[in-house]
Parts: C-alpha cells; structure tokens; sequence
C-alpha cells in the first residue's frame, strides 16, 4: 500500500461520499461530485493504488460497454484507529475500523490523575489495542476525548474532572509513540461520530442532548456540527425547567443539571429512601412502582421532555438524539418524558423523531476514534 496523504478538494468530496455512503458506482460519484467520468477516473486512480479505494464487483451493467461497472468503496478495514475516553475515574478504549465499526474494548481505573500518569495510562491501552490489529498493522491514528476546552487538538486548556489546567497532553503522549495523535472535547467527538457514522448520518440538522455525569448539547446545521469553545462550558445544564425543583451548586432552581444527572437522581431519591442507590436502582424501583421513586424519576422525565421541547423549539432539528451513561431514563420515564415534550410544543408542530444511543462509554471512545479518523481522511490540523 502506498504512502496515504490527506485530500483536499474533489478527491476529499469523493472519499467522503464513499467513506459514508459506499459503496458507490462510478457515474453515481460523477453525478454527487459533478465530475465527467473521465476526470472522476482521473482522480480515484490515485486513491486506489494507494490502497484507500477498492473495486468491488457486483455493480450493474454499464450500457456503454455493456458489462458490469465495478463500484467503489473503502477498504475500511485497510486503516485501524483507537479512541480513548477520559472520565474523572477511568480510562475507556476501542479499536476501530476506519468506518468506525469496534473492533475491542477495554477499560482501566485512573488511579493517579497526574497528566503524565494518564499519558502512560492512555499509552498502556493503545499498546494492548494495536495488539488486536488484524494482520498487526501499525494504527493509522490515536484519538482521546475528555470533558474539558481543548485547544489546537492537542493542548487542554480545563478538565476539570481530573483537575487539569493548561496541559500540553498531545506533546505527553507524542514523546513516547509514533501514531497520530488528536485531543478533542468528549462532546463536540460524539456529535461528530453520531453525525458521520451514527443515527444523525443522513440528517441535514440535528440534536444531541446527553445526560450522566453532566447535560451536553450538541447541533448539527445544514450538515455541519456547530463547534464553539463554549460548547465546554455546559451551558445547557444550568437551563431552567421546573420552576419548582431542587437547587444545583450554583443555586439555579430546576435547572437541568439540578434534575437529569446521574448523581441528581440517586441523590434525591436515596435521600427520599433514606440509603444510598445507584442509579440502576433508583430507575428500576421506579420501573417496579415505588413511590418515592417514582416520583423523582417521573419528574426528571418531564424535565428531560421540556429540555428536549426546547432545543427542537430554537433548532427545528429534522430528528433528536438522546445519549448518554443516564439516557435510560428515557425509557423509563418515557411518557413523563412525552408528556412534559409536547407540553411545550406546538399542537400543530411536527413529531419529533427521536433516538436513543446506548448508554455505554464505549460511544464516547468511539467518538473519540472518529476524530482521529477526520483527520487521517481530511487532514484536519
């Protein structure tokens, strides 16, 4: 295989369709591009000897010549990537294809949060990753996300998770390894992997809206992921939405964060229990009847549908997807949830379309790995 370089220009529009839409004949790539045959051929010639298009049969019968065209695709499994996600507690690892399918996982504790500790932490799972490769060959990208403001995907400015301000992490981990290294938010990663390999695909303009740990928001606009150094703040987890509900940190009554957390719902309903729940728990004693729990969960469900009323409000996005370690709580309190949704919208407005990501860390890695697969197809610096 030949040296791979990143495109630019037509060529990157042709990886593009094919990378997400393939495989694709030939005169469907003229017609999405707007190239003649001739120049369209002109232009993959390289990106197949260079091993990144293949030829595959099955196409159908070109009236020209009167044979079968061999449409294009990409050879995804030519290209291995890894994305790791940082928590406060733990490090979460997949080894992905350059279309994003999982190849394994892995996950280790965070047990010292010291950036060079991490940095080895991080290095030890790409290690035990790359091992999986098929055919052992070397990974063509690394990608790690974290809650926190990244700069020049390599230095993070706040993470306030694991306590770190202004670490130059990208140069921690490029000192010890030779693969292509790309720091991002842990958010803005998974917009971008929901956008290019995930239910936001095929959607001109669409909604994430995350719960766990935090409330995260994300938006994609005519099919571009609107990106700000803000989107680290989560300003949508102070947003008010039950003028009757508790206080977060900051004193906001039945704001987000104050009601769809994690640690927002095992709190008040072990404060309503009088013992400590996990989350599980706490949404499955609702599921079963309980009261107390019943309640609180109930409640978190209609304020989770006026969020979502909201952001469809402001957006008008074509579909809304929920994910997240705490999206469970959408099935369980799902017509809470549908009752506080359309309690805010329009009668006339059209039926949002909503889905559901698993609630696994493993997503996030793998945004983390889509990053990194952006930048090895585009060249993105």
């Amino acid at each position: 295989m030949g040296e791979w370089r990143p495109l630019a220009g037509p060529s990157r529009q042709v990886a593009l369709e094919i990378l997400l839409d393939g495989p694709l004949s030939r005169a469907e790539l003229s017609r999405r591009v707007g190239l003649s045959p001739g120049s369209l051929t002109r232009l993959t010639k390289p990106m197949v000897e260079s091993g990144l298009l293949v030829e595959v049969e099955g196409g159908p019968t070109d009236a020209r010549v009167g044979r079968p065209s061999q449409p294009l695709d990409l050879d995804a499994n030519a290209h291995h990537f890894v994305g790791i996600k940082l928590t406060g507690d733990s490090a979460i690892g997949v080894l992905t294809t350059l279309r994003a399918d999982v190849l394994a996982s892995v996950e280790r504790p965070i047990t010292d949060p010291t950036p060079s500790a991490v940095a080895d932490l991080v290095l030890e799972l790409t290690d035990e990753l790359a091992i999986q490769v098929p055919g052992r060959t070397p990974l063509s990208g690394l990608g790690v996300s974290l809650g926190g403001r990244v700069a020049d995907r390599t230095e993070v400015r706040l993470a306030q998770y694991l306590n770190w301000v202004d670490v130059p992490f990208g140069e921690l981990l490029a000192a010890h390894t030779s693969v292509p290294i790309v720091i991002a938010n842990d958010l803005t990663s998974l917009v971008e992997a929901t956008h290019w390999f995930g239910a936001g695909r095929n959607s001109d303009r669409f909604v994430l809206l995350t719960i766990g740990a935090g409330v995260g928001y994300g938006l994609v606009i005519h099919n571009q992921v609107v990106d700000s150094p803000d989107v680290t703040l989560g300003l949508v987890g102070h947003h008010p939405l039950l003028h009757e509900g508790p206080r977060c940190d900051r004193g906001h009554r039945g704001c987000a964060l104050s009601l769809l957390t994690v640690s927002a719902v095992t709190s008040q309903v072990g404060a309503a229990l009088g013992r400590e729940v996990g989350y599980d728990e706490a949404l499955d004693l609702a599921a079963k009847g309980d009261p107390a729990a019943r309640e609180i969960v109930g409640r978190a469900g209609r304020a989770l549908g006026k969020l979502i009323a909201a952001s469809a409000n402001f957006t008008m996005p074509e579909l809304v997807v929920l994910g997240g370690e705490g999206v469970r709580l959408a099935e369980v309190a799902h017509d809470e949830l549908l009752a506080g949704l359309h309690a805010n919208r329009h009668p006339s407005a059209a039926e949002l379309s909503m889905v559901l990501q698993p609630a696994d860390f493993s997503e996030w890695a793998r945004g983390a790995a889509v990053v990194a697969i952006q930048t090895f197809v585009l060249g993105i610096e």
